[in-house]
């Protein structure tokens, strides 16, 4: 299957936290890096998830916002640091592309946010994700 979520870095389950209707599913990214994914318990099962199990994490691009360097006090739980490698702007909208220990992200941004946040190419920053902008796959 061919997606057009630009977003998707393998890594393996370290725990699920099950409620009634939803999950937390902890994932160590191939990088070394931990994001929690917000499911349904009903994806949980239809995957058949459990610790160990292998993932693909996707977000969509849209859904990655950036800061300059780790946040405190806010309640994004995925924060992923990298270096930018490409930026791609036009009269609005821009395209981000992060370099990741073990792979790679792109954040859909506004041009302004750019501007504002003075990134370059070799600028360090922070992937933003909210869990429940996180999907799961297997193989």
């Amino acid at each position: 299957m061919t997606l057009s979520i630009r977003n998707q870095i393998t890594g393996t389950v370290t725990s699920l936290t099950a409620g009634e209707a939803m999950a937390a599913v902890k994932v160590r990214l191939t990088g070394g890096q931990d994001v929690t994914a917000a499911i349904t318990t009903e994806s949980v099962d239809d995957l058949g998830l459990t610790e160990g199990s292998e993932v693909t994490t996707l977000v969509k691009s849209t859904e990655v916002s950036l800061a300059t360097g780790p946040l405190q006090g806010i309640s994004i739980r995925n924060q992923i640091a990298g270096t930018v490698t490409d930026i791609s702007t036009g009269k609005a909208m821009a395209s981000v592309k992060i370099d990741v220990e073990g792979g790679a992200l792109t954040a859909a941004i506004t041009k302004d946010a750019v501007d504002e946040l003075g990134l370059a190419v070799g600028s360090p920053v922070v992937a933003l994700i909210k869990s429940t902008e996180v999907s799961l796959a297997t193989a």
